[in-house]
């Protein structure tokens, strides 16, 4: 593991608290503007939104820097008050996959960096990068910024690596090593569970004391529980129907085969099931699944249950609160998740959850209060789970909301926000004038400290 270059000489820190007063957030390859489930957008376009628009309801001014993927997009977007989005030009605007970014890394970075040079020095507080590729362009904005960097992996190479689902390719080993160095410079580590915490320090050697745990959250205004009768008119489904839910991107890392399996599994153990069952799969492909976009629906067929099965295309959080609310059960089958935002979204409509015992699952579901947790991908298995919720469902079901109002956005942004202070207060960027800034860079120079 490289070791840490040390940082820029700075003036002695105010006593004071410091709070930042500008965030740069960095993502690279998806824009909080995407619709999640599709493409590269999931939970953490989810995160990145949410985050930033209570960030700026405490005064603290957010600007994402991400990749233009189309040349109609303009240059700047207000998502929110006090959230600006920046689409910085780097490569081709279409026709890159996540695999190809790297390449692009260098534009987008000069990108970033002019967009700062265009003010005074100071003018951003605080980097957040989220997923490796923008830490990468988080490490050298520090640098050349001087002020901290806090990372969020949302997920990690070597985890996934060691836990593929079947047809799904390895992730590369620049990824792996570009993950190591992002690990090694970042000024805080921002892990969604204990689980996540432990993992960077196993298999990154991250420093522990750097390492935080800010659990996301879940809007618990748009997803609440409702008329169920009115939502499944909403979603087109049967008043007397067992209803099944998959929400997500389409890929073998979030395992919807599995759903499909254990559909045909309850099918067999009960053919009259047939008239009242139906799976709605919502979402569209990404990543691997895009080299075989109707891979899902070919297996429906070849296990004879593609007259249960509707596939949904990606949904706005309204009607995505409706398809919840409509589900006698949420199924995440997934073979990694740092969290699972599609659970808590679930179990916050009143609508409890089966799910894989991986990753952060074991923290979004609480086994048996709102949910059941399966071990392994048996499709046998999520089949009795599935039974197993639907006898307990009412209680299940209010067990679910109480589990999901432990977790909540302003909670996340506030442990943010005191991640950021700490790590300001750390290298010493506090509450001075960008002028102070500017001399006390100076004095370090003259007396021999020279450029880092």
């Amino acid at each position: 593991m490289p070791a840490r270059r040390p940082l820029r000489p700075v003036a002695p820190w105010s006593a004071r608290p410091v709070l930042p007063r500008r965030v740069a957030t960095l993502s690279v390859h998806t824009s909080p503007l995407d619709q999640p489930g599709a493409g590269d957008a999931g939970g953490m376009n989810v995160y990145v939104v949410e985050v930033s628009r209570r960030l700026a309801a405490r005064g603290i001014a957010v600007e994402v820097f991400t990749r233009a993927t189309s040349s109609d997009l303009p240059p700047v977007v207000e998502m929110a008050p006090g959230v600006t989005v920046r689409h910085v030009s780097a490569g081709p605007f279409e026709g890159l996959g996540k695999d190809d970014l790297p390449a692009q890394l260098c534009a987008f970075t000069a990108g970033v960096l002019r967009e700062e040079a265009r003010h005074e020095p100071g003018y951003y507080d605080v980097l957040h990068s989220h997923y490796w590729l923008s830490g990468q362009v988080g490490w050298l904005a520090r640098d050349r910024w001087g002020v901290p960097l806090v990372h969020s992996a949302h997920t990690l190479a070597k985890v996934k690596n060691a836990a593929l689902a079947d047809g799904d390719a390895p992730e590369p080993r620049a990824r792996v090593i570009g993950e190591e160095q992002v690990v090694a410079e970042a000024d805080r580590l921002i892990a969604n569970t204990a689980e996540e915490a432990r993992q960077l320090v196993r298999f990154y050697d991250a420093d522990p004391a750097r390492t935080l745990v800010v659990p996301p959250g879940v809007d618990l205004t748009t997803f609440t529980p409702g008329d169920r009768a009115a939502a499944r008119r909403a979603v087109g489904v049967a008043d007397d129907a067992l209803v099944l839910l998959f929400v997500g991107r389409i890929q073998p890392l979030k395992a919807p085969d599995v759903l499909l399996h254990a559909a045909a599994r309850l099918l067999a153990d009960d053919p009259a099931l047939r008239h009242r069952l139906q799976v709605l799969v919502v979402g569209a492909p990404s990543g691997s699944g895009l080299a075989e976009p109707r891979q899902l629906q070919e297996l429906a067929v070849s296990l004879g249950v593609a007259d249960v099965v509707r596939f949904v295309p990606p949904q706005a959080a309204a009607a995505l609160a409706d398809h919840y609310r409509a589900a006698d059960v949420a199924v995440v089958p997934s073979h990694n998740e740092s969290f699972g935002l599609v659970a808590l979204e679930a179990q916050a409509c009143g609508t409890p959850v089966v799910a894989a015992a991986v990753g952060g699952l074991p923290t979004a579901v609480a086994d048996g209060v709102s949910g059941v947790l399966v071990d392994g991908h048996d499709p046998a298995d999520y089949a009795a789970a599935i039974r197993k919720v639907v006898e307990r469902r009412a209680e299940l079901s209010t067990g679910a909301r109480q589990h999901a109002e432990c977790f909540s956005w302003d909670r996340t942004a506030g442990s943010l926000v005191e991640a950021y202070s700490a790590a300001m207060v750390e290298m010493g960027s506090t509450v001075r004038s960008p002028r102070d800034r500017v001399r006390d860079a100076v004095r370090a120079f003259s007396v021999g400290a020279g450029p880092r």
